[in-house]
């Protein structure tokens, strides 16, 4: 006695995946191009400062509240102002700052500055960048809108 196997299931399921992955391959292409462009700008700013033992990690610093600032704008720049292509997000936002901002290399600076006689320059680093950071985000926005003239919209 033979069993005959629906494989129509299985087939129609493997084409939605491939179909899924096509659609999504121009956002995979453009946030890992926006991605190494900036990991490239983040070590030129390594290179300009770089760290030193026992001091604060001014190059990581200056890359993170820098990067904060630069998504605050483009937030409001794309949200609020242009008409932005369904790619330029993801290439802007999460590619090229995402790879620009380090907070991994933050959390390893701030480990590494964790002995006797740079306690307070860890600490200094840890809670300095977040404030910094929102600080900058925050500046971004209200900046950008002064500039563009964009009036915050009241939510409902």
């Amino acid at each position: 006695m033979t069993t005959d196997i629906d494989t129509t299931g299985v087939t129609a399921r493997r084409a939605v995946r491939r179909e899924r992955l096509r659609a999504r391959l121009p956002v995979l292409g453009v946030i890992s191009a926006g991605g190494g462009l900036g990991a490239l700008a983040r070590y030129g700013i390594a290179v300009l400062l770089p760290s030193e033992p026992d001091r604060f990690p001014w190059g990581t610093f200056t890359t993170n509240v820098t990067g904060c600032f630069l998504i605050g704008v483009l937030m409001v720049l794309i949200t609020d102002v242009w008409s932005a292509h369904r790619l330029l997000r993801p290439f802007l936002g999460v590619g090229l700052l995402g790879g620009y901002t380090t907070f991994s290399t933050y959390a390893v600076e701030f480990r590494s500055l964790l002995h006797p006689g740079a306690v307070g320059t860890a600490f200094a680093y840890l809670a300095g960048t977040p404030v910094a950071a929102l600080l900058a985000v925050f500046a971004g926005v209200v900046l950008t809108r002064r500039v563009t003239g964009v009036v915050r919209r009241k939510e409902d």
